[in-house]
């Protein structure tokens, strides 16, 4: 049950668990470890997990016509990353969802899930919760992407993740952010000269 005590404290945020809720819980997680450069989840395969992010880095990525990756996700421990879309409708997935680092994540497949807010009703409010929360997040960030310069957005993300924008590879930042690496190696080298 150790293993399982940050996702269990991640929950009790939104709602409260008897220790049986909680034992029932934990029986229907398991845990993986994924290395570097490894996928948790390719496109035409439908996603079966849900997975929250025990240590480690990942990313959810297309890759367009042409071949260029488009960074949709970067998660960090305490956070979930799936192909949602494809995990909530049990459909083929769209999105590569790979480790930026050695990882160890936590996972509940989907019939599970659906068991537990049966026999557990309060796990509906945290899952929609949850989505609710990426939901919003989703948002603002189209909006910054629409309304907002490069430069703006890359100050922005790295005044509210620090430790990501020096974390992660730069080419995931730079896709993410919505330009080349290059760009991001301009806007870098653009700062360090003005301190």
């Amino acid at each position: 049950m150790d293993e399982f005590i940050p996702i269990v404290n991640y929950v009790e945020r939104y709602i409260q668990l008897t220790e049986d809720e909680k034992e029932y819980f934990v029986s229907l997680l398991r845990i993986s470890r994924i290395k570097k450069k490894q996928y948790i989840v390719q496109p035409e395969f439908v996603c079966k997990y849900r997975s929250y992010i025990i240590s480690g880095a990942m990313r959810a990525y297309l890759v367009d016509d042409k071949g260029k990756e488009h960074t949709v996700v970067i998660s960090i421990e305490d956070w979930w990353i799936s192909d949602f879309n494809s995990y909530l409708n049990q459909e083929p997935a769209t999105l590569f969802v790979e480790a930026l680092e050695d990882s160890v994540i936590i996972q509940i497949d989907f019939h599970s899930e659906q068991m537990l807010m049966e026999r557990i009703p309060k796990f509906e409010r945290f899952f929609r919760l949850i989505t609710q929360r990426s939901f919003a997040f989703l948002q603002k960030r189209i909006l910054s992407n629409l309304s907002k310069g490069a430069e703006e957005r890359y100050d922005e993300f790295v005044s509210k993740y620090p430790a990501i924008a020096n974390r992660v590879p730069q080419y995931a930042l730079a896709s993410y952010l919505g330009f080349s690496t290059e760009f991001l190696s301009k806007i870098r080298n653009r700062k360090t000269k003005k301190t």
